[in-house]
């Protein structure tokens, strides 16, 4: 484990490589796992405020989920994650034609509609943050669905945390991935 500050951060994200491959895994994390997105407090709020601009890419389902739910709930921990279609699919889950998931947000944010990218936890996947009383645990999630990504962060030399930089520097903050960027390259010598 490396510790900065008050977050404890898992090894693999110094020693594990990967790069998202979309043509390989077709955006399965939006539609897979036990529950939504996890979301912040201002994140539910802020998609909250861009739902007139997100509507037109969200499917029917999704429509009919949000206006029965709402664009979020509680899961079993408590904490506020997105909505699902069918227990499955995010409700801001949009397809491509070749059937790749991409996220409605991030579209609008592409779009120059927004200066929200998506939810935190989203830009930072495959790397969960857990918050606990004295500490945020920062993990990486490790499934078979992002098995291209590791395949292809080999291939490119990329670890996990320097394919994560944006994100991370979004969660925690620049001089926060710094103090990672330079205890990952003293670790890298000592195991390399």
């Amino acid at each position: 484990m490396i510790e900065i500050g008050d977050t404890i951060i898992s090894r693999d994200l110094v020693e594990r490589f990967f790069h998202c491959d979309l043509s390989g895994c077709k955006g399965g994390c939006c539609i897979e796992g036990d529950s939504g997105a996890p979301l912040e407090k201002e994140e539910y709020d802020i998609i909250r405020q861009l739902l007139p601009k997100i509507w037109d890419y969200l499917s029917p389902q999704a429509r009919t989920v949000i206006n029965r739910q709402g664009i979020g709930y509680h899961d079993i921990e408590g904490e506020t994650v997105t909505s699902l279609v069918g227990g499955r699919d995010c409700v801001f889950t949009c397809y491509d034609d070749d059937g790749t998931c991409r996220c409605a947000i991030e579209k609008l944010y592409h779009n120059g509609l927004t200066g929200f990218r998506k939810p935190v936890s989203c830009h930072l996947y495959p790397v969960r943050v857990k918050k606990y009383n004295n500490y945020s645990a920062v993990n990486y999630n490790r499934w078979k669905i992002c098995r291209a990504a590791e395949i292809l962060g080999e291939q490119k030399r990329v670890r996990l945390y320097q394919f994560l930089r944006e994100p991370l520097i979004r969660k925690f903050g620049l001089e926060w991935f710094q103090a990672l960027d330079s205890c990952a390259k003293d670790y890298l010598k000592i195991i390399d």
